[in-house]
This record gives C-alpha cells, sequence and structure tokens, in this order.
C-alpha cells in the first residue's frame, strides 16, 4: 500500500493541471499571492489554500498534512510568527528536502519536516493547534484513519482547515484508474462523506467554508489526455463532461476538536 501511495502522491505533484498552486482554480480558492515565496510556490500543489482567513494565531502550532515543498508551511510561519511551530508531514523524500530547502532559505527557523504518512502520524497527542492540509487527504486510501489522527493530534480546543477536491459520483472504470487518482480525482469522496468521517472522528462544527465548483474548462483540464496513463481520447473527454460536469469541486472543511 505505501508504495502505490507514494506512486499517487509523486503522480498529484507532477500533475499541475489539478494541483497547481499557480492554477486558475488555486487563484481562485485563495492562492492569489505566493510570488514572494518564489520556488515553494512554483513546486507546490493543491486545490486551495487552507490558511486563507483561518484564525491561525502568533505562538500556535500548525501541522500540515502532505507538506509538500512547502508553501503552506511558510505561509503557516507567518501566520505563527517565530514564537510558533510549524510540523510538516510527507512520505515522499524528494518533496522532505525541498521543503526544508524552502525554509531555510526564506530563514523560517520555526518549521519542522518529518517523513510519516498521514494514516499515521509522527506527532504525539494533543499537541496542535491547527491542522491544515491542501488536496492530499483525497489520495489516502484510508480516509476514516487520517480523520482520526487529525482528532488524536489536536489539542482540546483545536481547529482544522482543510482544502481538498471532493466528487458526487464517478464511473467505476475511472474510480480504479491509478493515474486518475494521481490527477486528485478517483480517491475523492463526497462532501458529504467527508463531513460525516470528520464527525465520527470525534470533530465537531464540521462545516464548509467555501467551495469551487468544477465547470467543464477545468474539470477538462483534470482529465486532460496531458495526465501520464489516463489515455482517454477526445471523444471520451466529452463524454464525461456531458455527465459528470458540476460533479467535482474544491471544498475547504473547518471545524475544531471539543474543549
Amino acid at each position: 500500500m505505501r508504495d502505490s501511495y507514494r506512486e499517487m502522491l509523486k503522480g498529484a505533484q507532477e500533475n499541475s493541471a489539478c494541483c497547481g498552486a499557480s492554477s486558475p482554480a488555486a487563484k481562485l480558492a485563495g492562492y492569489e499571492d505566493t510570488e514572494r515565496h518564489g520556488e515553494a510556490a512554483g513546486a507546490s500543489f493543491g486545490c486551495g489554500n487552507p490558511l486563507a482567513f483561518a484564525g491561525v494565531q502568533p505562538g500556535d502550532t500548525v501541522l500540515d498534512l502532505g507538506s509538500g515543498a512547502g508553501l503552506d508551511l511558510l505561509l503557516a510561519a507567518e501566520k505563527t510568527g517565530p514564537e510558533g511551530r510549524v510540523i510538516g508531514v510527507d512520505m515522499t523524500e524528494d518533496m522532505i528536502e525541498a521543503a526544508r530547502n524552502n525554509a531555510e532559505r526564506a530563514g523560517a527557523d520555526n518549521i519542522e519536516v518529518r517523513y510519516g504518512l498521514i494514516e499515521d502520524l509522527p506527532v504525539e497527542d494533543a499537541s496542535v493547534d491547527w491542522v491544515i492540509s491542501n488536496c492530499v487527504i483525497n489520495l489516502s486510501p484510508d480516509k476514516p484513519k487520517v480523520f482520526g489522527e487529525i482528532a488524536r493530534v489536536l489539542r482540546p480546543g483545536g481547529h482544522f482547515s482543510i482544502s481538498d477536491i471532493v466528487v458526487e459520483t464517478l464511473p467505476d472504470w475511472l474510480r480504479q484508474s491509478m493515474a486518475a487518482w494521481s490527477a486528485c480525482i478517483a480517491g475523492a469522496i463526497s462532501e458529504a462523506e467527508y463531513i460525516e468521517g470528520l464527525s465520527d472522528a470525534g470533530l465537531t462544527d464540521v462545516e464548509v467554508t467555501d467551495r469551487l465548483i468544477y465547470d467543464a474548462t477545468q474539470l477538462k483540464a483534470i482529465l486532460s489526455e496531458d495526465i501520464p496513463g489516463l489515455d482517454l481520447d477526445v471523444a471520451q473527454i466529452e463524454e464525461l463532461l456531458q455527465e459528470y460536469s458540476g460533479t467535482a469541486w474544491s471544498a475547504k472543511f473547518a471545524g475544531q476538536k471539543p474543549s
């Protein structure tokens, strides 16, 4: 499972169509100004900025699930200030090295990046004030475990802010496609399932604070022929667009652990 999971993450990081921080969808979802973070912005991927309008305060401890090249780590470090702490967890060694290098370039001494799975976080119980994540949980084969880990590591009264892709319905053959998993689409669950999973983990006040519904143009970019291994011809893409346009979107989930 770990090897296939790593391949899906690698594929997602290489697929800028759905996950690029510079993509139109990501900019509409809150990544308007990332130029100051240079290489971290260029190498990062996501479907929205989980820290946009979040209530992170100076001195807070923030944990980023699937921290990638570290863009959200740098944004979090700006919010926590030097008295705060930012922890990234990733399972791809290239991204861990990139995030550490980007943090060093930025002079962000309060950032730490750890190797690990989001289903089994290398983080102590009740030790963080905020959990954030950006277009990563959709790739997990065991989402209830991830939601349980979020509840475990949050301090009582701690909050989460998660940006992710949700999908109402997809054909079974697309769900089985590794390339479509890497494109951040085949592993996505519905918004209702997402809310239910977070609530079942013991988290409260779970809500969707923002949505960006993918129109035909954005969905076509996600399902483009440029995704290695997807092998969809023009007719297949158009058929999918006709049937599933408007059934996938990026959503920002927020909530907290009870005090």
